[in-house]
């Protein structure tokens, strides 16, 4: 990292945590055996590093850590959840109706819109003005053939977190399947998929300090059991949910990475948030037309969602290059539209187009709040006094 970077896009990734690094060094160049060749000691040596990995993770969970299926990430791991309940001739005596929300992240919306295409019902809850779900709405919205609710715990976008313990309350007394993306809280938020309801999640490492191209969904075994069909077939790893030779390096760093953001959350937790809302008050004294999105909702600690009046935040963070924060989730960012979330939200184009993220993490310091402020109210004062550019209007859900 540049010696002039004020990196605050950890809701993007996060950088690797040199402990992480440490713990994974040894599978790289000594135990580098391929965890499926059982029948010699570099194999077994893999396999033992792997089954190591999936009981930290278990523990975290509360699960059991034959529950722990490791794939490339959340966005392959949403993939299996819901492709692979939609595709189980057992989850399909029930039927094929799903329920979502709006402002879920595309690894989970993409998907749904292809199983809608391919004969599945989805229907899409809308969000309040702080983008929680309503859970009068989520209940009114279940079915005697809806087989699945996806809900995603914490938002990358904005950080509201949603109440995954009566939605999964909600989901056992009726029957359906919870399945919930806790990319951005898991590390972050207790989490305990027996006392929450959760029958599956989805994680990833490169999000909480770990390396990229790793991830894991959780399978709940019983009470009820879910059914997967997988979508990779070859070798039938993973107790046959997710075939290819394991990423044992990447298995240990996110392992370790997990154990590492569950020891000091608490207080790692505070820190951060006392940061944030410092940098929050900061804009808020300095700046007019200052609107901190989802303040007052229930949010990730170190997440702070804020439109500046008057102006487009692209234009903004150009005039700041040092400065890493972003207009919208990473994952969309190509498709250079304003945010759907805060559309959803019910939020007007403007502050919209003048939105920005912020996502503080484990290695921002006090003082790179106060050089980002340092370059944000100037910029921003600069940009209000021009004539604004137009503004795109939100995509539509109609």
């Amino acid at each position: 990292m540049t010696e002039d970077r004020i990196y605050l896009d950890n809701n993007a990734t996060t950088a690797l945590d040199p402990r992480v690094f440490e713990a994974m060094r040894p599978v790289f160049l000594e135990s580098y055996g391929n965890a499926a060749s059982r029948q010699h000691e570099a194999g077994r040596a893999a396999a033992d590093a792997v089954e190591s990995a999936r009981e930290v993770l278990a523990d975290i969970l509360h699960a059991d850590p034959r529950e722990i299926v490791f794939t490339s990430g959340a966005t392959e791991s949403d993939n299996l959840a819901l492709k692979g309940v939609a595709t189980s001739t057992v989850h399909q005596q029930r039927g094929r109706h799903m329920v979502t929300v709006r402002t879920e992240h595309r690894a989970v919306l993409d998907p749904l819109e292809r199983l809608a295409r391919e004969g599945c019902e989805v229907t899409w809850l809308g969000v309040d003005g702080n983008g929680l779900v309503d859970l009068e709405a989520l209940a009114a919205a279940l079915r005697d053939d809806t087989v699945l609710v996806s809900i995603m715990h914490g938002n990358n976008e904005t950080g509201v977190l949603q109440p995954i313990r009566a939605i999964g309350e909600l989901c056992r007394g009726r029957g359906v399947l919870f399945h919930t993306d806790a990319t951005q809280s898991f590390g972050k938020e207790a989490i305990d998929v027996e006392r929450d309801h959760i029958d599956l999640l989805c994680l990833s490492a490169h999000k909480l300090y770990g390396p990229k191209g790793v991830g894991a969904l959780y399978v709940r075994r019983k009470r009820p059991r879910v059914r997967l069909e997988a979508i990779f077939d070859g070798g039938g790893h993973e107790r046959g949910f997710r075939s290819g030779t394991l990423n044992v390096p990447g298995i240990v760093g996110l392992a370790e990475a997990a154990r590492l953001a569950t020891v000091d959350r608490e207080a790692e937790q505070a820190r951060i948030r006392a940061m944030r809302d410092r940098f929050e008050a900061g804009l808020q004294s300095r700046l007019d037309g200052v609107v901190v999105n989802v303040e007052s909702a229930p949010r990730l600690a170190n997440t702070s969602n804020v439109s500046f009046e008057g102006l487009s935040a692209e234009p903004l963070l150009e005039r700041m290059p040092e400065l890493c924060a972003s207009t919208s989730s990473a994952c969309t960012s190509a498709r250079r539209q304003p945010s759907y979330v805060l559309a959803a939200m019910g939020l007007g184009a403007e502050r919209i187009a003048g939105s920005v993220r912020f996502s503080l993490g484990r290695f921002t310091t006090d003082d790179d709040v106060r050089r980002a402020l340092e370059k944000i109210v100037p910029a921003v004062k600069a940009l209000q006094k021009q004539s604004p550019a137009p503004i795109e209007p939100p995509p539509s859900w109609a």
